[in-house]
């Protein structure tokens, strides 16, 4: 009985061993090569077509401001009005000398025609007729002198009243009603911005525009910059602006300081809602072909390094390192770590380790998503 009671307990302790689970089924990908498209970002600042500072070219106190800051003026529209008596009585003393050189020559014309006749019927010499010419000629000399100084006062008189030279937006108005203003000042009145149309200026490093060169066809740069396509335009809120630019320039050498080039990119603004001084990004799009991606969901990041766990012989997971050089929709466009061909785990990364054996699953192939 004794013997028997110990068979049994054997026999028990046996059943209750543990028993080592199955390997965990998780869906596999094979890489492949696919024709992708990545998108690569730059701060931009943006200017409007036309910045024009407006500033007095006469001295005086300003009697009228006629528009408001932030408001929209067409070319020609009064903005400032100048006190102008000042230059008004300047206007009418050089008219009123203008007035004394024309007499001044209808006198000495009269003297002139007094005298020729006597000359050519040798009553007296022709030395008083040379001496009568000559003074009819510095009465002449006088009158255009004088007329110059009634025309120079008239455009004196013009520039008291302040008018857009261009259509646009007028910025602040540090000066206002009663303020004493001159051409010297260092502050201008106001600036005017015309933002039919928008500059956006963002910089390329030079190994980003040898790229970008590389990607289009053409001898001349000008011909690549024919065959750019649009460009999109982010804000600062990260909303995309609703207008594609067209790049229209490229500077003309490097920033020695910061070893970028300076590119513009031109876009429509007709309703106004960009304005000089706005920021964004510019969004630049590269084609690829035979790029191998990866779907971001495949792969983990730890210490600023992005791994996938690739499938090798016997179902052996390893953690293998990826170089990231850019997205395309949810995936990554590799450059080195992985290629096509290799299997890698989709999903559950979060169960593996090192050296895991696993019972891999088809999963949905890897597909660029433009």
């Amino acid at each position: 009985m004794l013997g028997l009671a110990v068979l049994l307990y054997g026999c028990a302790q046996k059943q209750e061993a543990p028993t080592t689970p199955p390997p965990p089924t998780l869906p596999v990908v094979e890489i492949t090569s696919k024709q992708a498209t990545t998108y690569q970002e730059y701060p931009a600042s943006i200017e409007g077509k036309v910045n024009v500072e407006i500033r007095p070219q006469v001295d005086g106190y300003l009697d009228k401001v006629f528009v408001d800051e932030g408001a929209f003026v067409k070319a020609g529209q009064p903005l400032f009005k100048i006190n102008d008596l000042p230059y008004r009585e300047q206007l009418n003393n050089a008219k009123a000398s203008l007035s004394a050189a024309e007499a001044a020559i209808i006198n000495t014309q009269l003297e002139v025609d007094k005298l020729t006749p006597l000359v050519a019927n040798k009553v007296i010499s022709d030395y008083q007729l040379k001496a009568a010419k000559a003074a009819n000629s510095v009465a002449l000399a006088n009158a255009e002198q004088a007329k110059a100084t009634v025309g120079l006062a008239k455009i004196n008189v013009g520039y008291t009243t302040i008018s857009a030279p261009v259509s646009g937006y007028i910025g602040r108005l540090p000066k206002k009603k009663g303020s004493l203003v001159s051409r010297a000042d260092i502050e201008a009145l106001t600036q005017l911005s015309d933002v039919q149309e928008v500059y956006v200026y963002f910089a390329l490093g030079e190994a980003d525009f040898i790229k970008f060169k590389a990607q289009y066809d053409g001898a001349t740069l000008n011909d690549k910059l024919k065959k750019l396509d649009p460009i999109s335009l982010l804000l600062a809120d990260q909303t995309v602006y609703p207008k594609q630019g067209k790049i229209d320039m490229i500077d003309g050498q490097f920033d020695k300081n910061t070893g970028a080039i300076t590119v513009r990119a031109t876009f429509a603004n007709a309703q106004g809602l960009l304005r000089s001084g706005n920021t964004g990004k510019v969004r630049l799009s590269l084609q690829h072909n035979d790029a191998i991606l990866v779907p971001q969901s495949a792969t983990i990041e730890l210490q600023d390094k992005i791994f996938v766990y690739t499938v090798a012989e016997g179902n052996k997971v390893k953690k293998t390192p990826i170089t990231v050089i850019g997205k395309s929709g949810k995936d990554y466009l590799i450059k080195d770590g992985v290629k096509a061909g290799d299997r890698i785990v989709f999903t559950g990364l979060d169960l593996l380790s090192e050296g895991a054996v696993i019972t891999p699953e088809n999963a949905k192939p890897v597909v660029a998503q433009n």
